[in-house]
This record gives C-alpha cells, structure tokens and sequence, in this order.
C-alpha cells in the first residue's frame, strides 16, 4: 500500500510540474545612426508593449548590443511558455501599439541576408548548449 501512495503522488506531481519554456534566439544589424535612438527607446519601453509581449507568453526577454569589426549586431533572447507560438505572435502583429513601436525600431536596424531575402528582420539563431 505504501508503494501505490508513492506511485500516485509521484503521478501528480509530475502532471503538476510545469514545463520547460521553449527558448529563441534571433540576430540583426543595427544600423550605427540609429544606434542611439535605439537604445533610448529600449530604456523606456512603451508599457502598452511590454504588457503585450507577457500577454503572448514571453518571459526573460532581452536584447543585447555587440559591435563586431566595426558593425553592430542586436542578439535578441526570450522564453516562451504559451502554447502556440505562431497564434501568440500573430496576436501581438495585429496589436495596434506594438505596429506603432515597430515603427520606431524597425527602421534601425539591418536585416541580415539571410533575413531580408525572407521579408524579416530578425535571422533564426540555433541553440547548441543550454545550462539549467
């Protein structure tokens, strides 16, 4: 009896156990005249966009700047923990006050090759080592 109790409640609680966010990371330029404005637009972030990037399930999201030979490059990070990204990311697009600050901030920066040849800004970054 004392084994089934074991069993059950080791049941529940990995049906309670939360799973692991799937992690993204993308990489753009970033364009040197507009490397200021950027960054002041990032140090204040709109609160109507910060609330919809939780609202789509983003969590630990950042941007990091890095000038490598003489050009900048924005690495962007992020944990999501939705359950269907495509739909969340379509919500946020259609979201009027996050259309406004992609105004703002596409126009800064420069879209890697392989990015612009598919209408993006952003380029895929592939995950090789991840410590828990």
């Amino acid at each position: 009896m004392k084994n089934l109790i074991l069993i059950a409640i080791a049941v529940w609680l990995t049906g309670c156990a939360a799973s692991q966010p799937k992690r993204y990371t993308w990489v753009t330029g970033l364009k040197p005249e507009k490397a200021e404005y950027y960054k002041q637009l990032h140090a204040h972030p709109w609160p109507s966009v910060n609330k919809m990037i939780k609202k789509c399930h983003i969590r630990n999201y950042s941007i990091y700047l890095k000038e490598i030979d003489g050009k900048l490059y924005l690495f962007s990070y992020l944990e999501y923990s939705g359950k269907d990204f495509e739909a969340d990311m379509k919500k946020m697009a259609a979201d009027p006050e996050t259309q406004r600050w992609w105004k703002e901030t596409d126009p800064c920066q420069l879209p890697l090759p392989d990015a612009a040849l598919k209408g993006k800004i952003w380029s895929d970054a592939e995950e090789v080592y991840h410590l828990d």
